[in-house]
């Protein structure tokens, strides 16, 4: 097996897990965001390989769900749920290498979804149907970078503008000017009881929240063209944020809390999936040239944190991802209040594809870096 740890953990993973839906928490077989986490990280490991098996293991993942007239199986439009966006991602690459008709219609059904799904009076997507005037940070990973890559690809250069108003927006409602973070989730509406009744915005920074965010905008640069109106003010924002995530690392390990700033506060840990997320877009900001050398040396610090404190190999060769949290969200039933007591309330996980996919990326980055350190 390679020494990269890429290469190790996604040839683990793919042994592991042949269907990554199947996961043994998965409650059913379907079309979803972790599916899409995974096969975007699986994506990043093909185009920096070549190896087919990656290539192979999107196709088998995806064609579950791909029906022969393009439709997606499990899908429901009408739903209008920003994670059923993310799974998309992988369509574009199926499109390119076999140039089957039934991949692009699959991916003008997603951007139908998007065209008419519901927003805040400024133009923001709901997070869901269910959550009305709700915007989650969650939701900017979902969808953004995938219109962005639409807009490229398809010249629809109308998407660039609504993805960067996304990014912008979200940030404007949601930062909190003291820490420089900013919170989970924003309610237009101040009617759920998570929502602060003057500003709309949840009690605390989650943060795989705000890993979910930068992950977005790193991404989303890939596709924003150098000329757009809006690409200095979307780096620039990214800057400022990257430093307050600086600010609360945990300077012994390397890792962030599952609470962003309520350090070790009982009950709080240090969690894998936003620390990952965390250096995956800090190391390619600074690759890219967005971000700083700082970032750059945080995200080096936050990657030994993980090999050292997060990652495991058991005694059959396997190698996992453990402290990863299962999930968080706001509202719904029965009601997540955004609490503290709440966040640290959900159960851990080992090998979820949100925190397992942005290790992958983060060691991808990481190996960039040790390549292009040695040719200094």
């Amino acid at each position: 097996m390679s020494t990269k740890w890429s290469i190790q953990m996604s040839e683990s993973f793919m042994q592991q897990y042949p269907i990554v839906s199947d996961m043994p928490f998965q409650r059913r077989r379907s079309w979803n965001y972790e599916n899409g986490c995974i096969l975007t990280a699986f994506e990043k490991m093909w185009r920096k390989t070549g190896d087919y098996s990656y290539l192979e293991y999107i196709q088998t993942n995806m064609d579950l769900f791909i029906t022969s007239d393009g439709r997606i199986d499990t899908y429901r439009l009408e739903e209008y749920n920003v994670d059923q966006i993310n799974q998309g991602k992988s369509l574009f690459l199926l499109l390119e290498k076999t140039g089957d008709e039934r991949y692009r219609k699959a991916l003008e059904l997603l951007v139908t979804q998007m065209k008419g799904h519901p927003r805040t009076s400024e133009g923001g997507l709901w997070h869901k149907k269910i959550y009305p005037y709700q915007m989650w940070l969650d939701g900017v990973y979902m969808t953004s970078p995938l219109l962005a890559q639409y807009a490229q690809t398809f010249d629809a250069s109308e998407w660039f503008d609504d993805v960067t108003h996304e990014i912008i927006l979200m940030e404007q409602r949601a930062r909190d000017p003291k820490t420089g973070l900013i919170y989970h989730g924003w309610d237009e509406s101040k009617e759920q009881r998570w929502a602060d009744k003057e500003s709309g915005c949840s009690p605390h920074f989650w943060g795989r929240a705000i890993g979910w965010y930068v992950m977005a905008i790193v991404d989303v640069l890939d596709f924003l063209p150098i000329d757009h109106s809006k690409r200095g003010l979307v780096i620039g924002l990214f800057h400022r944020l990257a430093e307050a995530i600086a600010r609360v690392q945990e300077p012994e390990s390397g890792l962030w809390y599952q609470v962003l700033d309520q350090g070790a506060r009982e009950g709080n840990y240090l969690e894998a999936s936003g620390s990952a997320m965390f250096v995956y877009a800090l190391a390619k900001g600074a690759r890219k040239g967005y971000l700083s050398e700082t970032s750059l040396e945080v995200a080096r610090k936050g990657f030994q944190g993980l090999l050292t404190h997060c990652v495991e190999k058991d005694l059959d060769g396997t190698l996992h991802v453990n402290q990863i949290c299962s999930v968080a969200g706001l509202g719904g039933t029965p009601y997540r209040d955004g609490s503290y007591a709440y966040y640290i309330s959900e159960p851990v996980r080992r090998d979820d594809p949100k925190g397992f996919a942005p290790f992958v990326m983060a060691c991808l980055e990481m190996e960039e870096d040790l390549a292009s350190d040695t040719h200094r």
